[in-house]
């Protein structure tokens, strides 16, 4: 989604958008020894290490006004043409960012280019975001045709030389309110003020997306959704797709 879109929708993203403990720690370990990190795509600045000199690049000015004040500073532009030299940074880093990227292509590139050691990235496997029940049941459209913007994992991994895989499970209570995070609490679907926060919700045709949430709420008042998931009230996280791959420069 280009930088306008997020400066129409994005103006209570920080409130929802959190950085969840659990994730980072993931995250931060898979940053390894870098000192210096590029975050592209930065946001409102979730899961930029504290501990170490960060550039934050991204292109939406509603996005960097959010910025905590203590946060790295933001440069205003996109993946596509990083504002660094070659060999700039440790580390280039970008958390559910590529799939708004308009050339995917050439936005690795660039984070190749600038990244000394290693270049790490967080997105969706969108052959797992399918089968989750929100999709699966009531939003079939979120992964249809294009897959909602997400490349595969194995386009990155071709762009991405000698790159790792590993996926990240989600905690039933995450505070990072990204599409799958409610997993395990359904009725938050229901409330437009955490559906505000995640980019798919407002990609989708609008009769979409109140056909999809008038069902939920059907099944929720009637009980049909706990009859089929009620055991994901209980289970302390779940693989709802979430991948974390790690690639090493020579």
């Amino acid at each position: 989604m280009p930088a306008p879109a997020y400066d129409a929708i994005g103006r209570n993203y920080g409130d929802v958008r959190r950085t969840d403990p659990r994730i980072a720690a993931d995250v931060w370990s898979a940053l390894g020894d870098a000192v210096s990190v590029v975050n592209v795509g930065a946001g409102t600045g979730s899961y930029e290490p504290r501990d170490r000199a960060v550039v934050a690049v991204e292109p939406s000015a509603v996005m960097i006004a959010q910025r905590p004040a203590r946060s790295a500073p933001a440069v205003r532009a996109a993946a596509e043409a990083l504002p660094l030299g070659t060999e700039a940074v440790d580390a280039a880093l970008a958390v559910l960012t590529v799939q708004h990227w308009c050339d995917l292509a050439g936005g690795i590139r660039e984070l190749l280019r600038v990244a000394r050691r290693r270049v790490v990235l967080v997105t969706m496997d969108i052959d797992v975001v399918s089968q989750l029940w929100l999709v699966h049941d009531y939003l079939p459209e979120a992964v249809a045709d294009g897959a909602g913007g997400y490349p595969s994992i194995a386009q990155l991994l071709d762009l991405l030389p000698e790159a790792s895989v590993t996926p990240i499970p989600v905690p039933n209570d995450c505070i990072d309110g990204f599409t799958s995070a409610y997993w395990a609490r359904p009725e938050a679907y229901l409330d437009s003020r955490l559906r505000a926060g995640s980019s798919p919700w407002h990609q989708l045709p609008g009769a979409v997306v109140q056909r999809a949430l008038d069902q939920l709420e059907r099944d929720l008042a009637s009980g049909e959704w706990d009859d089929r998931y009620a055991t994901l009230r209980q289970s302390p996280a779940l693989d709802v797709g979430l991948r974390l791959i790690a690639a090493h420069q020579h």
